[in-house]
């Protein structure tokens, strides 16, 4: 084995042109298979990470088609009864936070934004884990007595407070016309949380919104927090089921779920992946096919060395062995310098594109044993011609 290897390497050395042309097509499949996993992993994993680590626990409802469009009939209305029916019948629930929202406009001396207020309920905002970066959160009396106090994100802090401390300032809210003075009690970091993000946000206690907005108790978007984020798929089926079978209609309400959306993201992506793998793959077979011709040639020039070998004493499994060991180490080496630079072209397109590299190994080993079987498959049609060579017509022929 290891003196066919010897032999393989030295022909390889020199019939240096023949072996590069030998391992392009193996190289180029197996690059090809490993650049494509690699960048759709990154992709995945660059789309999670733009969700934050957290709100993958969170389900968020709304009101669906149907329940906007058909006026009779049963309906679901986002109330304390409703929140008590989602405490009654659906499992692996932590929280149920009801939240309004509003368009206005906050301003402070000569300079104004205009964005949607969410008017939230307490310790919302802990829930979803955003962070201070002054002031604190809202209080259960600030919730319950509906104060005026509002908390900000950083961005709407920069604009409205280009030297800062934003805290402890009243900033006039205009919505509807109407005028209301608002206490600053926070300023919020730059994060994400799955739906939401925090830069241009405007948060007010919903006891607020309930007294003096809109007196109703009514909301309209409830945001469940479940016990663990593994629960998400499951609990998005039991909501849809239960408000279809409460209401007859199948639209009835809106379930969303990052880590659901997640999860079927990626499985159409490692479909998609496999697919373009598979597709990739072809390049391998054309490969193979052509260390077949090569080791065709290789056997018709060396007609003359088989033929003393076998003259010598040599058996037709040892030449077989030979010339299999040669196919077999082409692929080989194509398998490991098409993972080589399928790896570099991969990191420099995610760093182009400022995505998070991340490998999908198991892609790279079947890749690296798909391109074996190749050279080994391809090898034994050269392989058995030459060890079914005659040594008399072998050396006749030279």
């Amino acid at each position: 084995m290891f003196e066919d290897l010897y032999n393989a390497l030295q022909n390889f050395r020199l019939n240096k042109t023949r072996t590069i042309l030998s391992l392009l097509g193996v190289i180029i499949g197996v690059a090809s298979v490993i650049i494509i996993t690699t960048l759709g992993q990154s992709a995945t994993q660059n789309i999670k990470g733009s969700f934050g680590s957290s709100g993958l626990d969170i389900v968020r409802l709304n009101a669906g088609f149907a329940n906007r469009r058909v006026s009779s009939g049963s309906s679901i209305t986002f109330n304390e009864d409703f929140r008590t029916e989602l405490w009654d019948n659906i499992p692996h629930l932590k929280g149920i936070y009801y939240n309004n929202t509003l368009s206005g406009t906050v301003g402070y001396g000569d300079v104004s934004v205009t964005s949607s207020i969410t008017a939230i309920e307490y310790q919302y905002l802990e829930m979803n884990k955003f962070e201070l970066e002054s002031g604190s959160y809202f209080t259960v009396s600030d919730s319950v007595q509906g104060l005026q106090k509002i908390i900000i994100g950083s961005e709407v802090a920069s604009t409205l407070f280009p030297q800062g401390d934003a805290v402890g300032k009243t900033v006039i809210l205009i919505t509807s016309n109407i005028r209301f003075g608002f206490e600053i009690i926070g300023v919020l970091k730059e994060q994400s949380s799955g739906f939401e993000s925090t830069a241009s946000a405007m948060f007010i206690p919903r006891g607020f919104y309930d007294k003096k907005i809109s007196p109703s108790s009514t909301a309209n978007t409830t945001v469940i927090q479940l016990v663990d984020q593994s629960y998400a798929t499951e609990v998005v089926d039991i909501i849809k089921s239960y408000a279809e079978t409460k209401t007859g209609q199948t639209n009835a309400i809106q379930v969303m779920s990052m880590q659901s959306m997640l999860e079927q993201y990626d499985e159409v992506m490692g479909t998609v992946s496999l697919l373009l793998s598979g597709i990739a793959a072809i390049s391998l077979l054309v490969g193979g096919i052509g260390i077949m011709n090569i080791m065709i040639v290789t056997v018709t020039e060396r007609r003359k060395e088989i033929g003393i070998r076998k003259a010598l004493g040599a058996t037709p499994n040892a030449i077989r062995m030979q010339f299999l060991v040669e196919s077999a180490t082409i692929s080989l080496f194509g398998g490991v310098f098409g993972i080589i630079f399928g790896l570099i072209l991969s990191a420099v397109a995610t760093y182009v594109m400022d995505w998070a590299y991340s490998v999908q190994w198991s892609a790279c080993l079947i890749a690296f044993l798909f391109s074996a079987f190749v050279g080994v498959f391809f090898g034994l049609n050269p392989a058995s011609r030459a060890a079914k060579l005659d040594p008399v017509e072998a050396l006749a022929s030279e």
